[in-house]
Formats: C-alpha cells, sequence, structure tokens
C-alpha cells in the first residue's frame, strides 16, 4: 500500500505557479490593462468607467443597482464610479417616474461623445491583447471565457 501511495505522488507532476490558471488569468489581465492604460491615458478613464459608460450607451438608462450587476461591479465600486463620472459631467441622474426614490441613469451629450470616441480605442485594445492568437483561437478563448464568466 506504501509503494502505491509513493507511485501516486511521484506521477503527479510538481507544482508550477506558472502553470496555473489564475496567475495565467492574473498575467492576460496586466497585459490587457497595460494596453488599456496606454490607449486612454488621454482621457483618464479607468476600466470600470469605460464598461459602465459602454453599458450605459447601450441600454440608454439604468439605476445604479442594474449598471452593477450588468457590469459585474459591487454596490460600493459602481458607486463610486457613477459617482466620479456625474462629477466629470458624463452621466447624469433623474427620479424615476414610476418610484421617485429610484434615480436612474444616463450618459450626458459629453459622455455619449466620449464613449463613442473610446470604443474604437477599446476595439484596439482588444485587437491588441488578443494579437498573439490566430482567429480562431481568439474567438474560442473569448467563447471560454464567457463560460468561465
Amino acid at each position: 500500500m506504501e509503494d502505491s501511495k509513493n507511485q501516486e505522488t511521484s506521477a503527479v507532476s510538481p507544482y508550477r505557479v506558472e502553470q496555473q490558471i489564475g496567475h495565467l488569468l492574473r498575467r492576460a489581465h496586466q497585459r490587457a490593462s497595460s494596453l488599456f492604460q496606454t490607449q486612454f491615458a488621454d482621457v483618464q478613464i479607468t476600466p470600470t468607467q469605460f464598461a459602465a459608460m459602454a453599458k450605459l450607451k447601450d441600454e440608454v438608462e439604468l439605476s445604479q443597482n442594474h449598471l452593477g450587476r450588468l457590469t459585474a461591479m459591487d454596490p460600493a465600486t459602481i458607486q463610486g464610479v457613477t459617482r466620479r463620472l456625474i462629477d466629470r459631467g458624463l452621466v447624469q441622474t433623474r427620479a424615476d417616474d414610476n418610484d421617485r426614490r429610484r434615480m436612474l441613469l444616463c450618459l450626458t451629450a459629453k459622455g455619449i461623445d466620449l464613449i463613442d470616441s473610446l470604443i474604437v480605442k477599446a476595439t484596439l485594445v482588444s485587437q491588441n491583447t488578443l494579437s498573439p492568437l490566430d482567429d480562431e483561437e481568439q474567438r474560442r478563448i473569448v467563447e471560454l471565457l464567457n463560460k468561465l464568466a
């Protein structure tokens, strides 16, 4: 029995951090973040701010809570993101006609102009992030990451 256990242990490959999914995802995220910062440095927009603005462009008007869920941000994060976008005049609020206690968010004209110009930059970030892969690999990794997310 002891020999069987030793054989199983020796058959298992050693743990290598650089082969672990969390490590690889972190490195891929660092690559994407660096490319994002390079493209967006002149407009001083964070990835979370961009995501919120892009989703508001898609949906036109959302509650802060719903926007947070759609962009995978916790309540504290989405609150800070929307506050900063409002302070910059990129997003505005209005009371919901059906529930006056709830505020709805939408892009301002300035926000719409900015997000329209940033989408081109974001497309370049995605293309550059995926550039080491061929077209089929790019399609597959996006498909697999969607499955994991």
